[in-house]
């Protein structure tokens, strides 16, 4: 049995390791379960306090996380080991115990530790600092929450197309929906309207936003249909990508589902995930227009289903999903008892005639979130001015809604100047009707676009009704493409022109590509020619 002394000396040695290689416990503990090792919190703290001696094998452990002779750190023999890193791998001894037999922690090449940190006086050379000789630099990884989160609209395709852009080629960008590089501009009267209200806006709003812009989106909500909606059921925000990823964060707890369309508009699936929320996508049916599919809905409704969200306008597709669809995810939605998001962002860039409808508007005895602003409608995507409307049964959602709030008041406020302008913009002359009409530009872009793409060979789509989408599909027989990602870089390098994948809107069947078309004719003319070329040629 060890003796009190040599329980000491151990607890001395062992904390003389850590200590110079800048460890705390919870590191050790962590790379052991790295390493798929078992060392306990409370069996580690004895070892360090000095109150008990570990076992062989747990010894081992140590001292191959640590980089030091076994027998050193179990006895005080030889030396501990200087270098802490490749040097220190190769003076390890052998270890017996088959379970602990493996390389020591300091050499992997997932996970490494902090140095000890140096004490400077002289901060002009604190730039300059390097690990000491033989210590790894410790490396910081991004949160495993961010693991299974895609965001491909600004992805690897794009980091691409930037490098080449860097090194001097030019790219045609058909990739993300942002008006005014495409010359799409800013009404007169909004850009007016800001610029007087500027000295106004210099402070904080209350959270929510700003009284006047509130009263303007509420009574826009009534025009829409909305239920039950006051002025203290509105939440603008920095864009309604901010409001979307605020109420995921409100809502979902670990293990909670929420239905999101397949394909989406990818933020909507990060923002869950995130949240903590498991996503379940269902899917939009090619053949009937890219609306929902009903019974795929049903079959994926569990008693952990809380919500599900709809996106309509549609993006990528441009569906517009007529009154009579959304009565029937309204029944599904009644039928579970399922909050309602509705996404609509795009609810007033409706071509051909088509009407728009709240879902909100069928559901008064339903929970139902309504988003929208006015970075599409009024070409202001920098502004960043959203806003979200909560409505219907809202005893259903209390305590979410004190969530909202909390969040809310936590991020402050929204862009206080953009807040200022939501009523002039709501009300006054809607500069977007000119281009959704034939002779417009978005109409007759979009005309444009789909003509082009009906004349490629081995080249389908589905006629967008809204927004300034367009999802095509390529003939799986004729192109053989197994990879979305590999598809849009080999058109980006080959042809410079810049498209999204299909996968990046969550759609897991290849072949299918999102054109924006708010480019003008002739630059649109261009990338389909250049797209058309490339389709007689390539092949997966």
């Amino acid at each position: 049995m060890a003796g009190k002394t040599d329980v000491q000396a151990f607890s001395a040695r062992l904390e003389q390791a850590m200590a110079e290689r800048g460890l705390k416990q919870v590191d050790l503990i962590r790379a052991a379960e790295d390493r798929g090792e078992k060392l306990g919190k409370s069996q580690l703290s004895q070892y360090v306090s000095g109150k008990t001696l570990p076992r062989s094998a747990s010894m081992a452990l140590l001292a191959s996380l640590l980089g030091v002779d076994v027998d050193w750190l179990a006895r005080g023999d030889g030396r501990a080991m200087e270098a802490f890193g490749p040097e220190a791998t190769e003076a390890t001894p052998p270890v017996s115990n088959a379970s602990t037999a493996r390389e020591p922690y300091a050499a992997s090449a997932t996970t490494s530790f902090p140095t000890t940190p140096s004490l400077q006086t002289d901060h002009s050379h604190a730039a300059d600092a390097q690990p000491s000789k033989g210590s790894k630099m410790r490396q910081f990884k991004k949160s495993s929450k961010l693991d299974n989160v895609l965001y491909d609209v600004r992805g690897p395709v794009v980091d691409e197309a930037n490098r080449m852009e860097e090194s001097g080629t030019h790219v045609l960008k058909l990739n993300i929906g942002n008006p005014a590089p495409f010359g799409f501009r800013t009404p007169d009267e909004v850009v007016h309207d800001m610029r007087h209200q500027l000295t106004d806006c210099e402070g904080y709003s209350a959270s929510r936003g700003l009284f006047a812009a509130r009263k303007a989106i509420m009574q826009y909500s009534q025009i829409k249909g909305l239920p039950n909606v006051s002025v203290d059921d509105i939440y603008t925000g920095n864009g309604v990508s901010e409001l979307i990823n605020l109420s995921m964060s409100a809502l979902l707890d670990s293990g909670d589902e929420i239905l999101i369309p397949s394909p989406d508009y990818p933020l909507w699936t990060a923002c869950a995930m995130l949240a903590g929320g498991t996503v379940v996508h269902y899917l939009c049916d090619e053949q009937s227009d890219w609306y929902p599919d009903m019974a795929d809905i049903r079959s994926k409704v569990t008693d952990r289903t809380k919500a599900i969200v709809i996106i309509n306008p549609n993006n990528p597709t441009g569906a517009l999903y007529p009154r009579e669809v959304l009565q029937e995810i309204v029944d599904i939605a009644r039928e579970h008892q399922l909050i309602i998001f509705s996404d609509e962002i795009y609810d007033r860039l409706v071509m051909d005639g088509g009407e728009h409808v709240s879902i909100a508007s069928l559901a008064p005895d339903l929970f139902c979130v309504t988003f929208s602003g006015l970075s599409k409608s009024h070409m202001i995507a920098g502004y960043r001015i959203g806003w979200m409307v909560l409505s219907g049964n809202k005893h259903m959602a209390e305590d979410y809604m004190l969530g909202i709030n909390m969040l809310s008041n936590m991020r402050l406020c929204s862009n206080v100047p953009a807040q200022s302008i939501v009523q002039t913009a709501l009300w006054g002359h809607q500069s977007v009707n000119d281009y959704i009409v034939p002779g417009g530009r978005i109409y007759e872009q979009r005309e444009f676009v789909y003509n082009a793409l009906c004349d490629m060979g081995g080249v389908s789509v589905v006629k967008p009704k809204a927004a300034f989408y367009i999802f095509p599909r390529l003939d799986p027989k004729k192109f053989n493409i197994q990879d979305d990602e590999r598809f849009a870089l080999d058109l980006l390098r080959d042809k410079k022109v810049l498209i999204v994948h299909g996968k990046g809107f969550n759609w897991e069947t290849p072949g299918y590509f999102r054109i924006v078309y708010l480019p003008r004719i002739e630059v649109l003319e261009d990338a389909m020619v250049k797209l058309n070329d490339f389709l007689r040629y390539y092949r997966q």
